[in-house]
């Protein structure tokens, strides 16, 4: 089951969740994941990563953030957006989210 989370109250739903997952594809297709703690304002998320997120979303800007449930069987919430690249960071703009809850 899944709940689309209005990108409105995406901030509000952020507060149970300190650090998500960021997922990123290469150029050949092949999935990178990467725990990070994020920092949401202003309506994006800006995050320090290393040389191969930075590498995918050059080629690839289209990202996930997997927020996963703190109780395990809790719902965890999903956030896809593109990235652009800052600093020696990236910041996400969230494009959409939903919370899923897990197959049980």
């Amino acid at each position: 089951m899944s709940i689309v989370v209005d990108l409105s109250e995406l901030g509000d739903a952020l507060e149970a969740y300190p650090w998500c997952y960021l997922v990123t594809v290469s150029g050949t297709g092949r999935s990178h994941l990467l725990a990070v703690p994020t920092h949401f304002g202003d309506g994006v998320f800006t995050m320090t990563v290393g040389r191969t997120p930075l590498a995918n979303v050059t080629t690839r800007p289209e990202v996930t953030l997997a927020f996963p449930g703190p109780g395990g069987a809790d719902m965890s919430l999903i956030v896809d957006g593109t990235a652009t690249i800052g600093d020696g960071s990236i910041e996400v703009t969230p494009t959409a989210a939903v919370l899923h809850r897990p197959a049980l």
